[in-house]
């Protein structure tokens, strides 16, 4: 990690308490761990320098994270009020694409600004998206486009990997099954539209022994369920390929309520989203770490 470098977490944005507040979470588990990867690159670890930083602030060098909708800071933080800077800690922040009261590329702008008062010399952007969909591949490459347009030569912007292509997650994902029970499972994500990341999706499923469904598009929850169901399969373990709990997953949890009415003979038994974890603030750090 560059001391030189802030990071920004890039999430879709939602009106939901627990996304935000997972996200403030994870972003307060970030900043310690790259304060104390900074002191490991000084060798002078102790527990005395980590820093104690509130969730309503970013400070000093380090990362700036961006996230669907989710923030790390108070919601006043998108739009763009973030406290001072300290020279001591890691600059940590959260951007959102959607529901904010800026635009995510003047969300970027501000914290850019913050970061060069920091003294760092360019910030990294992650999304935390799951899905190579136009979100990632469309939208958020357009909005940091505009925001270093802005910026000019006062700012370089790196737009990293989005989280769901880092191969390691499939190791974060066998965790959660290992913590459900079933005769066969079925991996649901929200879907989207876009040619080649329902193969991506299946490719993801084959490596965990399941099968794919997605919440937005065909194949649908429904469907899988009743095919597996008909293979005379007793117990269908679902994981739901989400971050962290929110709206859908409680519509999730109230469909599978009906579907397990219309089908008494099995049990279905649906596990959590990913999740804050140091598994996850593992993975993020290894995105980091490999651009």
């Amino acid at each position: 990690m560059s001391p030189s470098s802030a990071y920004l977490l890039i999430s879709h944005g939602s009106h939901d308490l627990r996304p935000q507040r997972a996200m403030a979470q994870l972003a307060q588990l970030l900043r310690i761990r790259l304060a104390s990867e900074q002191a490991k690159a000084r060798q002078t670890i102790s527990p005395t320098i980590l820093p104690t930083i509130s969730p309503q602030g970013s400070s000093g060098d380090g990362d700036l994270l961006t996230a669907n909708g989710l923030s790390s800071q108070p919601l006043g933080a998108t739009r763009g009020e973030f406290n001072s800077p300290s020279k001591s800690a890691p600059l940590v922040g959260t951007a959102t694409l959607e529901l904010a009261d800026l635009p995510l590329h003047q969300q970027i702008v501000r914290f850019a600004q913050l970061a060069k008062g920091a003294g760092c010399q360019e910030l990294k952007l992650l999304p935390l998206f799951l899905l190579r969909g136009v979100h990632v591949m469309e939208d958020i490459p357009w909005q940091v486009s505009l925001a270093q347009q802005k910026l000019g030569s006062e700012m370089v912007i790196h737009l990293l990997p989005h989280l769901g292509a880092n191969p390691a997650l499939v190791r974060l994902l066998r965790n959660q099954w290992a913590k459900l029970d079933g005769d066969a499972k079925i991996l649901l994500s929200h879907g989207t539209s876009r040619p080649g990341v329902q193969e991506e999706t299946g490719a993801v499923a084959n490596q965990l022994g399941a099968v794919a469904a997605d919440w937005s598009v065909q194949p649908s929850l429904w469907e899988q369920v009743s095919i597996i169901a008909n293979s005379g399969a007793k117990r269908i373990a679902i994981l739901a390929y989400f971050l962290f709990e929110g709206r859908i997953t409680d519509a999730i949890a109230q469909m599978l309520l009906e579907i397990q009415q219309r089908l008494p003979q099995v049990q279905l038994n649906l596990g959590k989203p990913i999740g804050v974890s140091e598994a996850l603030v593992d993975l993020i750090m290894d995105v980091m770490r490999h651009k």
